[in-house]
């Protein structure tokens, strides 16, 4: 990991002193975890590529301008980046009144409450990476089968011919994993309700 940041500064050295090839390498190395941390928080593909093209446009801009003083935390910087701008796209899109394409105004499009949308939109997002975390420390099998059946939204059956066990112990591995999840939910106090 270390090893990883000092290339990291290096690379990102070499860009600003005119290495495009650089930032290239850069981008490669940490396009996969920074395009699904946004697809974490937007679930849209469209809207996730947006994103991670104007997170990538906003990093070259401050590399170019010399105003990158991140001491070699490269990646965390990016992820705040990206952090930002999607936290931008719920405010930008709350803030625009949807209309649908009757003729019919809708007065409440307009007067909506834009900063508790952009409030809910957070929590909810918020939630959801509590959620994720919670999952991720589910024993394997547990994880497994819990993620291919929310996540993949697989049949009981398709899960069985997946993992290669019974449908039974396939159900009886999701059921102990909703188990564990309402146990650590509960111990922690985590509110999942809008």
């Amino acid at each position: 990991m270390k090893r990883e940041l000092t290339q990291d500064a290096v690379l990102v050295s070499n860009y600003i002193q005119g290495d495009e090839n650089s930032l290239s390498i850069l981008i490669n190395r940490h396009k996969q975890k920074i395009y699904s941390f946004i697809y974490s928080k937007v679930f849209d593909k469209d809207i996730a590529e947006d994103v991670f093209q104007d997170t990538f446009i906003k990093v070259i801009r401050t590399l170019k301008l010399g105003k990158y003083n991140e001491e070699g935390k490269f990646l965390p910087w990016v992820m705040r980046i990206a952090h930002n701008l999607v936290i931008d796209h719920f405010r930008k899109n709350n803030r625009m009144p949807k209309f649908d394409n009757n003729r019919d105004f809708d007065i409440f499009s307009v007067i909506s409450d834009s900063s508790l949308n952009a409030e809910k939109s957070l929590i909810k997002s918020q939630v959801e990476e509590d959620v994720r975390r919670i999952i991720e420390e589910l024993p394997e099998d547990q994880k497994q089968v819990l993620k291919l059946r929310m996540y993949c939204d697989m049949s009981f059956k398709e899960i069985s011919d997946n993992t290669g066990v019974s449908i039974n112990t396939a159900l009886g591995r999701m059921r102990y994993a909703l188990i564990n999840l309402r146990k650590v939910i509960d111990k922690n106090n985590i509110v999942l309700t809008n």
